[in-house]
């Protein structure tokens, strides 16, 4: 079950020092609000793949169901709930609000995951 992937750990790398940058440099009203949220589940998806070995639908779905989970833990102000609504990280890492465009932007950063791993076996 645990194995580390090189590939998907530096895929893991390569994406979190995008949106390091996205979410440093990058102010706009498109690429930080749209393509950050769609490149966190990828990111995600990376780091799962980069430790356990696990089919791709699973983890994928997994990762979606996770994403999903917090976003909806921030239309109930889970960082608030917790206390831990003065800590700038934690409101960073949970989030502060709620938006059903980011529920889409998680399901098609998802969907490129699956296309993505689809093609990879189709042309192995």
């Amino acid at each position: 079950m645990f194995t580390f992937n090189l590939k998907y750990f530096l895929l893991a790398i390569g994406i979190f020092f995008v949106e390091l940058f996205i979410g440093i440099y990058v102010h706009d009203h498109i690429i930080r609000p749209y393509i950050g949220d769609l490149l966190v589940v990828i990111l995600l998806y990376c780091m799962a793949k980069s430790i356990i070995s696990s089919k791709v639908l699973p983890t994928a779905m997994g990762v979606l169901l996770f994403a999903y989970a917090v976003e909806i833990s921030q239309y109930f102000d889970m960082v608030n709930l917790l206390g831990l609504g003065k800590y700038k990280i934690a409101r960073i890492i949970i989030g502060t609000t709620f938006s059903w465009s980011d529920m889409l932007l998680y399901t098609i950063g998802i969907a490129i995951v699956l296309l993505i791993e689809k093609k990879k076996t189709i042309f192995k």
